[in-house]
């Protein structure tokens, strides 16, 4: 089944996502590496890189029509909940809904959602209970209770199947040293960096611990349960003090200097969780014991020491990279003073060189350049910069600077140059905005493209692996085409034949039976399948067998619900114009068949055969005249030899036996004959010329039976002699 883990890459993610993958089931993976690492997962996944709370989640649940969805992105730090909790709140909170929606959407099968002891705020006690009045005491109990309140909700409204578990104090490898079971994670950190170890209060305090390990079995066993559903502990029910937790760790490595200090206020002082309910109805019981479990943890601690330095290194390296890079935001201002030298000499001194006597144009020049090529604030600049060497050059001509303030043409020339920065700066940051604003959008439509084509992608992919099984898979519509196209035949006994192939094919079994149903109280074999120790009776008598009878009489399906080994599993009548012709069984189908859409794939294969009967008999009425001689029961010439090769086709796939008698009909017409024989035939006999002769076809008759047969015809002055098939074309 496909299973979509939200935060897949973190600590529980990484091994829920082993498990179902261990467990042969396809893995997607929504996380957005705020805490989580893809080097977590090693296993064959598909990974989205987006929130829980992100919109577009709802593309991913299309493609994938999830039938399991774990939830266990969240915010975990219970400190972070309280200073951000508008943060806790976006990703605990809007995170779920978000992720409820798209599962109710897309007809999820089950829906876990990870919560927390968290829930419960402080108690006393130890060892509590589901049941027990909540009062959390940090938004991140808040919003966990919240969570699970919105989860019965979804059950209750669009029928969701959810099932919350609360978890105790979680550890084990790859945990991050925040979050509520963190406690482990920053002693090994600490010890396996030969720090000191920081105690809260005298160490006496306790907790649930529990192995990630068994929090994944519980997560695994309650995705494969139908009927549990609400809201279950997932624990060890034992309480560890933080001193045995040091004692145990310290059996590993020598640790550092233990410093207590003292208790943080809001802190429970003892906590465990009790598991009777999801121990009962999950079967689960946790495996690991807390010393085998920081054991495995303190392994994997000591084996990433050489990926935490190789870590370091990278980041100093990407630290180093990223340094802030002054050079583009001065650069303007470099390139503005280039310029603005520029200018200067050409106003100072290119009256001389040039013979052009207006310089301020190529002060207007020099600011509206600036504007257009960085904006506002530079062509601001320039325009001060060009003010100060406009004063400049009037004071070089003799003039007093006091009076150029007094100067209309030197204001003039101020506001000018103001004005033109103004204008043209301006006009360039709106045209930067724009470009922006339009650049952004078409980046956004362009990511949306990049994400809807690789879901199309992956839904490609999937189509392509679905047909490819479709066509290979034992319900591909060209194998039963093929099957079924064995009833196109319009001659019954052909039809009968084909109906045992059909339904050895369909309903992958070897052992079938049809007899004939007349209004006598005996049914007649007419073919059965040719498995090994198969033996039938050719004959048996309706009411030796009620269960039959019944069949019969109601034209209903007999299942053999009392596994009565005298009787076949399944047995349905063929019915033609409102009665029974027919009698099919199936005969010891294996165990694992045996359910409601076996029995509904039986009743629709019958009703196809019936069909095909009706419309074959039908058929045999159109063409009476063409098909009989003389209103009789003997077949013409060519209908009765191709009812023939339908009798050695059956007799060389099923080991069916038939026989012929040659009548001698010299002293009689063919009619008289006819009419004295057929009061001894039976439904599946034949009567038929061939080369002018008269032969009359046994069907599932051997040749003690067909001796009886002759004697009966002898007694009413009609000779027959056996024959086989060659003779009657020699």
């Amino acid at each position: 089944m496909n299973v979509i883990i939200t935060g897949g890459y973190g600590f529980i993610g990484s091994f829920v996502a082993e498990r179902f993958y261990k467990e042969g089931h396809q893995i997607y993976i929504i996380d957005n590496l705020s805490s989580g690492q893809k080097s977590n997962v090693s296993i064959p996944h598909k990974f989205y890189h987006m929130s829980a709370h992100d919109l577009n989640c709802e593309q991913v649940f299309q493609s994938i029509s999830p039938d399991v969805v774990v939830h266990l992105a969240a915010q975990v730090d219970v400190v972070t909940s309280v200073k951000k909790p508008h943060a806790d709140t976006q990703s605990n909170i809007l995170g779920l809904v978000n992720i409820l929606r798209c599962a109710h959407k897309t007809k999820a099968k089950k829906f876990i959602f990870a919560s927390s002891a968290a829930v419960y705020g402080p108690y006393d006690e130890v060892s509590l209970k589901e049941d027990l009045l909540c009062s959390p005491v940090s938004p991140y109990g808040i919003n966990k209770y919240l969570g699970e309140y919105y989860c019965a909700k979804w059950m209750e409204l669009y029928g969701l199947q959810t099932l919350c578990f609360r978890f105790s104090n979680v550890y084990g490898p790859r945990q991050g040293s925040k979050g509520e079971g963190g406690v482990v994670s920053i002693f090994m950190e600490r010890i396996r960096d030969g720090k000191e170890l920081n105690v809260y209060g005298d160490g006496r305090q306790t907790r649930d611990f529990i192995y990630v390990e068994d929090i994944v079995d519980g997560i695994y066993r309650g995705a494969n349960s139908e009927e549990v559903t609400g809201v279950y502990n997932l624990s060890t029910n034992t309480e560890t003090s933080v001193n045995q937790l040091i004692e145990i760790i310290g059996n590993l490595q020598e640790p550092g200097k233990v410093i207590y200090h003292d208790s943080r206020p809001g802190d429970i002082y003892r906590s465990s969780l009790d598991n009777t309910r999801v121990k009962r109805d999950l079967d689960w019981v946790p495996i690991y014991t807390i010393q085998n479990g920081l054991t495995k943890t303190y392994e994997w601690f000591m084996e990433s020491i050489a990926q935490k330095q190789g870590k370091k290194e990278e980041a100093k390296e990407r630290k180093e990279k990223g340094a802030i890079n002054w050079w583009p935001r001065l650069r303007p201002y470099f390139e503005n003073l280039a310029v603005f030298a520029i200018v200067a000499l050409l106003s100072l001194y290119g009256p001389a060189v040039l013979k052009y006597e207006d310089m301020e144009d190529f002060k207007i020049i020099y600011i509206i350049l600036l504007g257009i090529f960085y904006g506002t604030k530079q062509s601001v600049l320039a325009a001060v910069l060009s003010t100060g060497l406009y004063f400049y050059s009037s004071l070089g001509n003799g003039r007093e600077w006091i009076s150029l303030l007094y100067d209309p043409e030197a204001l003039f020339v101020i506001a000018m140059y103001m004005f033109v920065s103004l204008i043209v700066g301006f006009v360039s940051d709106k045209s930067r905005r724009d470009y922006s604003q339009v650049s952004n959008e078409l980046l956004a439509v362009n990511e949306k493209y990049v994400f809807l084509k690789k879901i199309n992608a992956d839904n490609q992919k999937v189509k392509e692996e679905l047909q490819r099984r479709l066509i290979n898979s034992k319900d591909s519509i060209g194998r039963i085409h093929g099957i079924i196209k064995a009833l196109e035949s319009m001659e019954p006994e052909e039809i009968v034949i084909s109906s045992v192939s059909v339904l050895s094919n369909l309903m992958e079994t070897d052992k079938i039976s049809v007899y004939s149903v007349n209004d006598s109280d005996f049914l007649r074999m007419m073919i059965k399948s040719n498995a090994v120790n198969f033996n039938l009776p050719k004959t048996i008598r309706l009411s030796e067998y009620p269960h039959f009878q019944e069949v019969v009489s109601s034209g209903k399906l007999f299942v053999n619900k009392a596994m009565d080994l005298s009787l076949p599993m399944l047995a349905a009548p063929i019915c033609h114009e409102g009665k029974v012709v027919a009698l099919v069984s199936l005969h010891e189908p294996s165990f694992d068949k045996l359910n409601m859409h076996y029995e509904n794939l039986f009743k629709v294969t019958i009703d196809m055969i019936a069909g095909s009967l009706s419309r074959a008999f039908r058929y045999v009425g159109a063409t009476r005249n063409e098909r009989y001689v003389d209103e009789t029961r003997v077949l013409s010439p060519a209908f009765f030899e191709q009812v023939l090769q339908i009798r050695i086709s059956a007799k060389q796939q099923y080991n069916t036996d038939f026989v012929l008698l040659d009548i001698d009909s010299s002293n009689q017409s063919v009619t008289m004959l006819a009419n004295q024989i057929s009061g001894n035939l039976r439904e599946s006999d034949s009567l038929g010329i061939i080369k002018e002769r008269l032969v009359l076809l046994l069907s599932n008759s051997n040749t003690v039976e067909a001796d009886s047969v002759i004697q009966r015809l002898n007694k009413r002055g009609i000779m027959a002699t056996i024959i086989d098939e060659d003779q009657v074309y020699a």
